[in-house]
């Protein structure tokens, strides 16, 4: 899906020290991340420069292609709850549906819905390099499969209902970026 940045936008699209987040058409966000075969204190840094980017940019999610490094990482903060760190993730299990809106750290002022699995269970390693499976229900789920997409490539927009896409501004919207 082509999409067309109204000029009242554009200037949220501009990459700078406080708006570190990549955005679309940058070709990271479409390329597939390769695994994480050794976690070393660089990866250690790489998690903690997204946890901060993510709350600085008030997203509940953060993919490392976003902040343009191909590795299958991932951070998450759902609402309440501590915000973690998924590297490798993997969805082994997904069951049920749900249908929520969306919108994008990449893609700002962007927003529109998506069908998801409501339950999913994921394998992923944690910053200590111990194995884990998590189980996610509704909003946690949603944001898992979407950060795992941007591992693969793939922007919630190739999966929106097109007639939900509307524009709204992020700095003056309740809306959750992911």
């Amino acid at each position: 899906m082509q999409i067309v940045i109204p000029d009242e936008y554009k200037h949220l699209y501009e990459q700078t020290k406080e708006r570190p987040v990549v955005k679309i058409p940058a070709p990271v966000l479409r390329q597939v991340a390769p695994e994480v075969t050794k976690i070393s204190k660089k990866t250690l840094l790489l998690i903690d420069d997204m946890l901060r980017i993510m709350r600085k940019s008030n997203g509940v999610g953060l993919a490392a292609p976003q902040v343009g490094i191909l590795q299958r990482i991932i951070v998450i903060a759902p609402e309440g709850e501590r915000p973690t760190a998924l590297i490798n993730p993997k969805i082994v299990v997904a069951k049920g549906e749900q249908t929520g809106q969306e919108g994008c750290l990449s893609i700002p002022g962007l927003y529109g819905d998506v069908t998801r699995s409501l339950y999913i269970e994921v394998e992923a390693t944690d910053r200590k390099g111990r194995e884990l499976t998590y189980e996610l229900e509704g909003m946690p789920a949603r944001i898992v499969q979407h950060e795992i997409d941007h591992l693969d490539g793939i922007l919630f927009i190739d999966k929106v209902i097109p007639e939900t896409l509307h524009w709204t501004n992020p700095e003056s919207s309740d809306d959750d970026a992911e």
